[in-house]
């Protein structure tokens, strides 16, 4: 859960830095301040723990068959 909380600050920041120029990180003292970086590794090493064990957490992505696609016609 935590990782997972990590993961959408990272996001939401990355949509603050596209849309308005604006850093999350910058409320700390930017790139130089420690803690800083130490947000910026964590939610780095939280992407890569959802991408490690997102299989096993996931319903849709641990059905051992996928679902059959209904036809439209």
């Amino acid at each position: 859960m935590v990782a997972w909380i990590l993961v959408i600050v990272g996001g939401l920041n990355w949509l603050l830095v596209g849309v308005l120029g604006w850093d999350i990180g910058a409320l700390f003292g930017g790139m130089d301040a420690v803690i800083s970086r130490a947000i910026y590794v964590l939610v780095g090493l939280a992407a890569i723990f959802e991408l490690v064990t997102h299989k096993k957490s996931c319903k849709k992505c641990s059905a051992s068959a996928p679902a059959p696609m209904a036809s439209t016609m």
